[in-house]
């Protein structure tokens, strides 16, 4: 029998977890926007707090202090640095940030909508066949049809009945993250968003769909897969858009995944720009919509679709010029398109991806 203790209900150190957890998730949103940068982010901390922004008794030296005995962050001659219980930390803080904006009960388990072996059974039962699975037998039932059948005399095998099943599809996601240097133009931080979103997507993924993959590439005057560990780091440099190279990049990924599902999720903010000829070289023209860059962008979705990859896409920006080149990909891709704002960007991808989960995509 379990046992319990009980001690006298601390209201002061209730308060100081509440109040580190704030900041704390403050902090790990600071560290997303400073591409992982733990001094940087302590910094602004100071300059929230000169601002009043924190209580006016708020220690941030006490608080880095803490987050070294959480083992959240380490200090060293080099300077201070996350750890990887500080990585899954953020992940973590992303995915709560991001389904608390969504209403309860929309986000649930992904399945197909038909009946099949899998690990999540029903209410409803049927006899036994052969091949299923032991673990779906229901016992009490099979007991109660061997009693009204025959007494006490035995179970026979048409006393049997089991559960039926759902079939858990499994699913294979390559999520692509612009990082040209307009998703910080124009004085809105465009990444930030992008990077908390691919953070909260692989947390979601790694703890309720293990057996999904989540393949993440950064794309600026190229495409380059990075690992989950590397999200928080990524940083907007002096970029180009290569829509088409991050495209091809995944559809060769996903075409070596085995998953029932395969889908590409793309968010960008402009137009393609550049492209690498058959030659090696870079050709690349950043006014207007050339029409050699999106011809060889839009082929490329074509071929996603003749290997059944759709592609959606998040516009985070609402500018008709850029929404013109979005639904002509979606349209030869069948795929969708979201023109989305930043502060609805996670909500739209999650509730995607899971919706997405419950069908089979082709």
């Amino acid at each position: 029998m379990a046992r319990f203790r009980y001690f006298r209900f601390d209201e002061a150190l209730i308060r100081d977890l509440a109040e580190f957890q704030s900041v704390l998730d403050l902090f790990n949103h600071l560290l997303v926007q400073s591409g992982g940068d733990v001094e940087e982010a302590l910094d602004m901390l100071r300059y929230f707090k000169q601002q009043g922004y924190l209580p006016e008794n708020f220690d941030v030296d006490a608080f880095a202090k803490r987050l070294v005995e959480e083992e959240l962050i380490e200090i060293s001659s080099e300077g201070a640095k996350l750890t990887r219980k500080g990585e899954r930390g953020i992940r973590k803080s992303a995915l709560t940030y991001v389904f608390s904006a969504l209403r309860k009960g929309e986000a649930g388990d992904h399945r197909v909508p038909r009946e099949g072996e899998g690990r999540e059974m029903l209410s409803e039962k049927r006899p036994w066949r052969f091949g299923d699975e032991v673990q779906n037998i229901d016992f009490m039932g099979s007991l109660l049809n061997s009693y009204r059948r025959a007494g006490a005399d035995g179970l026979s095998e048409d006393d049997l009945e089991v559960f039926e099943t759902e079939h858990s599809s499994s699913c294979a996601t390559a999520l692509l993250i612009d990082i040209s240097h307009s998703m910080i133009l124009y004085g809105e931080d465009r990444i930030t968003p992008a990077k908390r979103v691919a953070l909260a997507l692989t947390e979601l993924i790694l703890t309720k769909y293990p057996k999904d993959t989540l393949d993440v590439i950064a794309f600026g005057d190229e495409a380059f897969e990075i690992a989950i560990s590397d999200i928080p780091y990524l940083e907007v440099g002096p970029f180009h858009t290569n829509t088409k190279a991050a495209l091809q990049m995944a559809r060769k990924i996903l075409e070596r995944r085995k998953a029932t599902n395969r889908q590409i999720f793309l968010i960008t903010d402009g137009k393609p720009t550049v492209i690498r000829e058959n030659d090696g070289g870079i050709y690349r023209n950043t006014f207007g919509l050339d029409p050699k860059i999106i011809n060889r962008t839009l082929d490329e979705a074509v071929v996603c679709r003749r290997k059944r990859i759709p592609i959606t896409t998040f516009m985070v920006t609402r500018d008709p010029y850029f929404q013109d080149f979005v639904t002509q990909l979606t349209e030869l891709n069948r795929g969708r398109a979201y023109f989305s704002a930043l502060n609805k960007l996670g909500e739209y991808i999650l509730m995607d991806f899971v919706e997405n989960r419950r069908r089979r995509v082709r």
